[in-house]
């Protein structure tokens, strides 16, 4: 690739606007950023006050950093493995043959033919899956509906036989977490929920104020500023003689 100084000139110009462009939209994002963190900072702050979270509840006091006790009320779990959980799902797989054709390399008499093979592979395949779940969770002591907070994950729990070439993956929750809600307190429920186990108040604000986005923006445009400027450079460009 022939780079000429025209070329190059005009690739100072491509990184300089690129880098104009850049810095009005991390404007934009931090902006925003701002004015979240400034939402962060006039949320009220409830460490582990029950009368307090109600209180906040019914007199629509808005935004609210809580720390307390995410628990379900009741368990599920399917018979054949026990145990509680918050929630359960059984995976029902199928062991199943596949094929694929590769293509591959071989050396005759001093020469390199390539060819192509039928390959045969076997995968474990979804074919069914069953999820259940408790209908209500607490927090704080206060109750509400499943789904309401949305922090129930599923770990790993056991895989059983089903029969010929099947098998089944089950998976289940925790019926208990601790850590920080942020959340929307009106109306004497909770709204646009986030739950950050096991973060005391402050860990949750400062994990919050992390200014990554601006980090991965800056990444991401200096990369896509890379292929514009080597893709200028790989076209035609007899139009700049």
């Amino acid at each position: 690739m022939r780079i000429t100084k025209r070329e190059v000139i005009f690739s100072v110009v491509i990184v300089c606007l690129m880098l104009v462009f850049g810095i009005m939209i991390s404007g934009k994002i931090n902006d925003s950023l701002m004015n979240k963190y400034q939402e962060y900072n006039t949320a009220l702050q409830i460490d582990n006050d029950s009368s307090l979270f109600e209180y906040g509840m019914r007199t629509n006091i808005g935004n609210a950093f809580v720390y307390g006790e995410l628990a379900a009320v009741d368990s599920v779990t399917y018979p054949e493995i026990g145990g509680e959980y918050a929630s359960a799902t059984k995976v029902t797989e199928r062991y199943t043959k596949h094929t694929r054709t590769v293509t591959k390399t071989k050396t005759v008499n001093g020469k390199t033919q390539t060819y192509t093979e039928v390959e045969t592979y076997w995968t474990w395949d979804e074919i069914d899956r069953d999820h259940i779940h408790v209908e209500t969770i607490t927090f704080l002591g206060k109750e509400f509906s499943y789904g309401t907070i949305n922090h129930f994950p599923e770990h790993y729990i056991d895989t059983l036989d089903a029969g010929y070439h099947l098998r089944d993956v089950y998976y289940g929750s925790d019926i208990l977490y601790e850590g920080t809600l942020y959340a929307v307190l009106a109306d004497d429920t909770i709204s646009e929920t986030s739950f950050y186990c096991e973060k005391t108040i402050d860990e949750t604000i400062e994990h919050l104020e992390t200014e990554w986005q601006l980090v991965l923006f800056w990444v991401f445009w200096i990369i896509l500023t890379g292929f514009a400027v080597y893709g200028f450079y790989y076209i035609d460009n007899r139009w700049l003689e």
